[in-house]
């Protein structure tokens, strides 16, 4: 199991400020639990995200001498993928590109053309600076804005970015529409036809819901999951009620049940849950 913990995405739409020292304090004591990546951080736009506007300062104070895990960081344009790799901590750009073209200009202002453009822009400035380009397929279960949705224009973007060489995308079900049915579906279909890619899973999705989707998505091969302590967060920017994340505490407990061998220290992750308890109030 390859396991992203996404701070960012529980503290993105987190209606407080955050304090700095706490965010980092916080990610730190994450970077002990044993995750493969850490997504800590977002550069862009401050008036859209003012949660994520010390995002520079956060990662440069995070200390990656406690563990061997990766730092992923999101950005939306070439201007944030310039600011984030003047950060020697960050190791990942992770670019959202949406199925849905309407998500696709609410999130990052820009149609899926011209982000695909930008975003061969950035895995080059990625390769020259000696970091990774992981994509998100926002909204690839199915969209809230009523477009029409079809597995076979998933595939479809999928061949257009093995095309350019990028090899990490995240099937990311944005606002919790994906069922077990769909979620079969995609897994049958994406990665059989897209055989030099590797393809993970990034539910959003009610807390009950987990083990079933964990457990479908897992029956078709899926290995690489995302999750955030107590399924804290979601995508500010999709619609006006959060849809929250995968649980870890459940992925956690899916292993088990499933037994699942994995490299996670338990006790420090106790500890971090304790950290997220006194930060989201829950």
């Amino acid at each position: 199991m390859f396991l992203t913990e996404c701070p960012r995405d529980a503290m993105q739409g987190w209606g407080e400020f955050i304090p700095t020292q706490k965010k980092i304090d916080y990610i730190n004591s994450l970077m002990s639990v044993g995750f493969d990546v850490l997504d800590c951080g977002s550069f862009v736009s401050p008036i859209a995200i003012p949660q994520m506007a010390d995002s520079g300062e956060v990662v440069d104070h995070i200390d990656k001498s406690l563990s061997e895990t990766q730092l992923s960081v999101i950005v939306a344009n070439i201007s944030g993928a310039e600011r984030a790799l003047k950060h020697e901590n960050v190791d990942i750009l992770g670019f959202p590109f949406s199925i849905s073209e309407t998500f696709q200009y609410r999130n990052t202002n820009k149609d899926q053309e011209e982000a695909f453009r930008q975003i061969q822009e950035i895995k080059r400035m990625s390769e020259s600076a000696g970091r990774e380009l992981n994509i998100y397929f926002s909204m690839a279960f199915g969209n809230p804005y009523g477009e029409t949705w079809k597995w076979e224009e998933v595939d479809y973007w999928a061949k257009r970015f093995a095309e350019i060489g990028i090899k990490e995308v995240q099937l990311s079900d944005t606002t919790g529409v994906a069922t077990v049915e769909t979620i079969d579906l995609l897994f049958d279909k994406i990665p059989p036809n897209n055989p030099e890619m590797n393809f993970g899973a990034h539910f959003h999705n009610r807390y009950e819901d987990s083990y079933s989707k964990l457990k479908a998505a897992y029956n078709k091969g899926c290995r690489r999951f995302d999750s955030a302590i107590k399924g804290i967060g979601g995508c500010p920017m999709a619609k006006d009620d959060l849809v929250g994340n995968m649980p870890t505490e459940q992925v956690i407990n899916f292993m088990a049940g499933e037994k699942i061998s994995h490299k996670l220290n338990l006790l420090n992750f106790e500890s971090s849950y304790n950290r997220a308890k006194d930060i989201f109030h829950f």
